[in-house]
């Protein structure tokens, strides 16, 4: 695939957003920016959140890891379907009884001031360093594939990245982006349906005989039994079911699409009907990952390996078989799949961000609606530009361990949140409100210091089911930070 052929497709993808922005954010109010106007249809938002659930990493990176991983995965995937029915039958009634714009506002009713800044500081510095290292890796195959040929620095590459995102929902917010990540879901979905079958084209499997090579490899395998190993299902079941409650229901990123439903009802259909399509497209994803890895061995593909290990780099896997192996027309398609996977998780999450910090931060509603416009949109740019200084800050690194430890460092940061709502939904304590920013600062170091250390203390290596512990040892720490009060002088709670 030549360079230029490469910058066409970028260039025409944006012109469709861009076309698509300019008729949603027609007439665009503070409302329609944050939760359009409350009035979105629970299918669109339903569709739309597909596209924002995963990510440019998820995108390479799932059906990569099943040369060693196997199906592990899927156990995470099941365990989001839990995590999912917690949010819909607890989070979203309790959200929708507020009616709340940032989720974080329950915070301040049920404990005061610090804690609901706790909650959204926690919210703003994850899903900055989360979406930056998002936008960075895809940002980096590009620039590889594209822009190093035509002498384009790194820099111009991110800026001109980042500002398209700014152009496309800088006005429109949340009423625009329900329809660019439906047409950004739908070219991922293509992607996905279409690389599966082209590769069994090649392999000369039908849809019978495609089924039958998936689930007869050893790649295909769902449970481990051995609890000590990083795969047991149970384990990874678990993580998934705390991954989804507080990845999604307590994240302004993605509730802020499903406070847009009309009303409670059509948020928890959304809800059931995302579970069942979010289960489906990781099976594609999954079965995508077996047919990668049968289609290179049918072809004599030598994959790319760790110089230092051996072992395959399963990240790099899809990348090369489409844009070096793979039909001129199939790497069209891979090229727009990972530009609409990773644009639909980034520009939601630009939204959510200014929407946290006018909501929460800067209490945007006691203005009227020209001085909230101007508010916004200078916010909006604002982190536009934190994305780009945290995205050139992992360019100057240059380290992809360091890097990625930044990135596991800002999930750590998702326990305190796990922590904050699980004490007030499930006790009738109150806080020491002060104490609660320097506490939940806290117990992400102690849950460092516990990962690090717990292969040796323990023999025992923690995965996702850190964000367990995070929370647990959160939730701890507020009760002893707690006192009695009187559960009824409080109805929110």
């Amino acid at each position: 695939m030549s360079p230029t052929l490469i910058l066409s497709l970028i260039a025409g993808y944006f012109v469709v957003l861009i076309i698509i922005a300019y008729f949603t954010s027609r007439g665009a109010t503070s409302e329609s920016f944050f939760i359009a106007n409350r009035n979105a249809p629970w299918y669109m938002v339903a569709f739309a959140m597909i596209g924002t659930s995963l990510s440019g990493v998820t995108f390479i990176s799932i059906p990569g890891m099943v040369a060693g991983q196997s199906w592990s995965y899927m156990a995470v995937v099941l365990g989001y379907t839990v995590g999912y029915l917690v949010i819909g039958t607890v989070l979203m009634p309790l959200y929708y009884r507020m009616r709340l714009v940032s989720i974080y506002t329950y915070l301040e009713q049920r404990f005061g001031f610090w804690s609901y800044k706790t909650g959204a500081f926690f919210f703003l510095l994850s899903r900055a360093v989360g979406a930056a290292f998002r936008v960075f890796l895809v940002a980096g195959v590009l620039q590889l594939a594209v822009f190093d040929g035509l002498g384009v620095p790194f820099a111009v590459t991110v800026t001109a990245a980042i500002f398209l995102i700014y152009l496309y929902t800088f006005s429109g917010g949340l009423k625009t982006i329900l329809w660019t990540d439906t047409f950004q879901t739908m070219a991922m979905l293509i992607c996905v349906a279409v690389s599966i079958y082209l590769m069994a084209d090649e392999l000369n499997l039908g849809f019978a005989g495609l089924v039958k090579t998936v689930k007869e490899s050893a790649m295909s395998q769902i449970y481990f039994s051995d609890p000590k190993d990083d795969k047991f299902f149970w384990k990874q079941f678990a993580s998934g079911a705390f991954i989804t409650i507080v990845m999604t229901g307590l994240d302004q990123d993605l509730m802020q699409k499903n406070l847009s439903c009309r009303n409670l009802a059509d948020a928890q259909k959304n809800m059931f009907w995302f579970t069942i399509a979010i289960v489906l497209v990781n099976i594609f994803f999954l079965s995508l990952g077996v047919l990668l890895y049968q289609y290179a061995a049918a072809k004599g593909i030598t994959l790319p390996t760790n110089p230092e290990t051996g072992a395959i780099i399963g990240d790099s896997v899809f990348p090369m078989l489409a844009t070096n192996h793979f039909t001129l027309f199939a790497g069209i398609i891979f090229i727009l799949g990972i530009i609409a996977v990773t644009y639909a998780s980034a520009d939601s999450a630009l939204t959510a961000l200014t929407t946290s910090f006018c909501v929460d931060m800067l209490g945007i509603s006691q203005y009227e609606e020209k001085k909230q416009k101007s508010i916004r949109q200078l916010a909006h740019l604002g982190f536009s530009i934190v994305l780009i200084v945290i995205i050139l800050i992992f360019r100057a690194i240059n380290d992809q361990s360091v890097i990625t430890a930044v990135f596991k460092a800002a999930g750590y940061t998702y326990g305190p949140l796990l922590g904050l709502y699980s004490f007030g939904i499930f006790t009738k304590r109150g806080l020491h409100d002060k104490l609660v920013l320097p506490l939940c600062l806290l117990t992400p170091l102690i849950t460092w210091f516990i990962n690090a250390n717990s292969e040796q203390w323990w023999n025992y290596k923690f995965g996702f089911e850190i964000l367990i512990l995070n929370g647990l040892l959160t939730f701890l720490g507020l009760w002893l930070i707690s006192r009695p009060r009187d559960y009824q002088l409080n109805p929110v709670a």
